[in-house]
Parts: C-alpha cells; sequence; structure tokens
C-alpha cells in the first residue's frame, strides 16, 4: 500500500482507501466496493469523521443486545474485511462466537481468501465456505447461509449491508445491528438497531462495549434493549449532520 504519514489531515481516510483498494488487488474485495467505499465516505464528513452521541447511544444499545443473544452472528462482506477483519476477529472473540461470510459478488475463491484472512487476524472460527441453508426472499448469492451461524441467529450484525438483506432477515424474524453510514438508507431504516458511523470507529467501540457490559445484570441490558428507539437515533443523526454542517458555514463566514 501507498505510505501515508501519520501527520496527514486525510490519515484515517486515505489509509481506509488504501486497505480497499488492496482487497480488491488481493481478490477479497469486489471492484463495486471501491464506489461503495467513497459513498461511506462521502457521509463520514458530513458526519465530521467522528463518532456522534446518536453512534454511542447504538452502539450501546448493539452490545447489549449482543450480550442478551442466545446465538448472535456476525457477518463480514469483501469491504469489511480489507477494512476490520482483525477488529471484527476481536468482536468475535469477545463474544466466544464464530464469523460468517456474506457475498453478494460470491465466488468460492472469494469466500476463501476472506475466510484465510480472517483466520490470519485471530479469529477462531469462519463460517460461510460451505453454506447449507438460504434466506428467504433473496434471489442472489446474500441468501446463502450456515445453520449453526446466519441462519439460526436470533441477532445478527451486518456491517456495510445492502438493505434487502437486512429487510430479509427481519422478516425473518432477527434483531439485526447494522453499521451504515447513511441515516437515509434503506439498510438503517429497516434494521433494529443502526449505528451511523465509520465502520473502523464503530467495531473498536462496539467490542469495548461489549466487554464493558458483559458483568452487567441481564435486567438491567434488557431495559437498555427495551428503552432504544432507532426512528429516534436516526432523527438524532440527520440533526447531527445539520448541525454539523451549519458549524461548518459559520466558519466559512467568519
Amino acid at each position: 500500500m501507498t505510505e501515508i504519514p501519520k501527520s496527514h489531515p486525510r490519515y484515517a481516510s486515505l489509509v481506509a482507501r488504501e486497505r480497499v483498494a488492496e482487497g480488491v488487488k488481493r481478490g477479497y474485495t469486489s471492484s463495486q466496493g471501491l464506489i461503495a467505499q467513497g459513498r461511506g465516505e462521502c457521509f463520514d464528513y458530513l458526519i465530521g469523521e467522528r463518532t456522534t452521541s446518536s453512534a454511542k447511544s447504538a452502539i450501546r444499545a448493539a452490545a447489549a443486545m449482543l450480550l442478551l443473544a442466545r446465538r448472535p452472528a456476525l457477518s463480514v462482506n469483501g469491504n469489511v474485511a480489507a477494512l476490520v477483519s482483525r477488529e471484527m476477529a476481536a468482536l468475535a472473540a469477545a463474544l466466544k462466537i464464530p464469523l460468517e461470510v456474506n457475498l453478494f459478488h460470491r465466488s468460492e475463491e472469494r469466500v476463501k481468501k476472506i475466510a484465510d484472512l480472517l483466520r490470519e487476524k485471530g479469529a477462531a472460527e469462519v463460517l460461510g465456505e460451505r453454506p447449507d441453508a438460504s434466506v428467504p426472499g433473496l434471489d442472489h448469492a446474500r441468501a446463502l447461509a450456515t445453520r449453526g451461524g446466519i441462519f439460526d441467529a436470533d441477532v445478527v450484525l451486518i456491517p456495510l449491508e445492502d438493505g434487502d438483506r437486512c429487510e430479509a432477515l427481519v422478516a425473518m424474524g432477527k434483531k439485526v445491528i447494522a453499521i451504515d453510514l447513511n441515516p437515509l438508507s434503506r439498510t438503517a431504516r429497516k434494521a433494529t438497531v443502526s449505528i451511523v458511523d465509520n465502520i473502523i470507529r464503530a467495531v473498536p467501540h462496539l467490542t469495548d462495549e461489549v466487554t464493558r457490559l458483559r458483568s452487567m445484570p441481564r435486567a438491567d441490558l434488557e431495559k437498555m434493549v427495551n428503552e432504544y428507539d432507532n426512528e429516534k437515533v436516526l432523527r438524532q443523526a440527520v440533526q447531527e449532520i445539520q448541525d454539523h454542517l451549519n458549524r461548518q458555514s459559520q466558519q466559512d463566514t467568519r
């Protein structure tokens, strides 16, 4: 990858771009993933490239939901693998569950490369290479799932995901946690908990929250989940964008 000095004002953003581009070169990220990365980066500018109050609320609820789950599952696609493979492995370790590879532009070679990468980054168990079930309502490769993983899960984390799969998983009766920088996307609107944040910030924060809340009484975790209002959090996320743009506009006029 291109060597980027940490003093560069766009350091984090440029490193993320390089990781996705490198993922394409290595064959575990699709070329379409470059477009998705650019779209997400645009929304990261709009929220001020920081983890907002609304995102922190969603991360807290997501951690509680994962800890309460009977069988939680974590989904990984090509962009997720490129950006946060080590961090996803750490989250899986904190929850003592496997990761599952799921791709729209699927090939067995790509699935194997991502699974091998996740194992290299510390994942103890990776599913998805031999799917044995299908999510109803989807007519593409993302329908493929694994029994004992996403197919049987009651709570699923789907970072950087398309809205149709989110909607299909919700229709199966699952609680779905999304990480999506666009608070207006169908994914964000259909998910049970929507974390409007950059995945490179959100996943480490989520792991920290899982660790912090692990010893909390179950009743307290249930209260956190029951009091969470995703529509309210998404409205707050939109307001945070507006507030950030207003602050930027005021600074420009000084």
